[in-house]
């Protein structure tokens, strides 16, 4: 299972990696493992700001849909297009090609709620 040390992370799953006044936001590795083969990501949030722990977009599994929350508050600058074509890319390299979201960070310190790698590694008991 592969859980970057660079990264935070939710207890809903999803990964934050912060590039000074902006973030990439996906779902983990263990998330993707759990949902199964993704056949559909749904985000129409861009150009709107999203609170911490708030409903983003879905993410649409073979056998469930699933709400994606935003790490941080922000406003949603940019969404992956690659996965419109190819919402496998999530199962294959969630922390790379999958990644689901760019944000403009509205308030950096919503990063200290969020999990280290070594926590969300004991969250999901690995």
């Amino acid at each position: 299972m592969n859980i970057p040390s660079d990264l935070k992370y939710t207890k809903d799953h999803e990964w934050i990696k912060l590039d000074g006044t902006s973030a990439t936001i996906g779902i983990t590795d263990f998330a993707q493992g759990e949902l199964g083969d993704i056949v559909y990501i749904d985000i129409n949030t861009v150009g709107q700001d999203v609170n911490q722990n708030d409903v983003f977009g879905t993410v649409e599994a073979v056998k469930t849909v699933s709400d994606l929350y935003m790490p941080i508050s922000g406003k949603v600058l940019e969404v992956n297009s690659v996965l419109d074509g190819s919402p496998e890319k999530v199962n294959a390299d969630p922390y790379g090609e999958g990644w689901m979201v760019k944000i403009e960070v509205k308030s950096p310190a919503d990063i200290d709620a969020l999990l280290s790698a070594d926590q969300y590694k004991e969250l999901i008991g690995k």
